[in-house]
């Protein structure tokens, strides 16, 4: 019963995966519109993969789910994503959870 509540693992690998995907954008985002968007993708498609990962090793309830995606988008604001590149890359996330 209390393993439903257990969300340590969802809120490391959410904040894991923030750093990842401000890391591989870090300096794109003044390369231009084209360039960023192509790195952007290619990020993604990464992130992407750490998530499926996560998901086949993670049992994951409706409770941890939100504690990850909660975790990924305060992680991306805290580090100085806008608020609003920050809640699509949060709704492109829980889309995959």
């Amino acid at each position: 019963m209390f393993s439903w509540f257990s969300s340590s693992e969802s809120l490391r690998f959410g904040k894991e995966l923030a750093e990842f995907v401000l890391h591989e954008l870090s300096g794109s985002a003044a390369k231009g519109e084209a360039k960023f968007t192509a790195k952007a993708e290619k990020a993604l498609v990464r992130a992407d993969q750490r998530v499926r990962d996560f998901k086949a090793r993670e049992r994951l309830n409706v409770y941890k789910k939100a504690k990850l995606a909660n975790a990924f988008l305060w992680t991306l604001r805290d580090s100085g994503c806008s608020a609003e590149y920050a809640d699509q890359l949060t709704e492109w996330l829980s889309l995959r959870l």
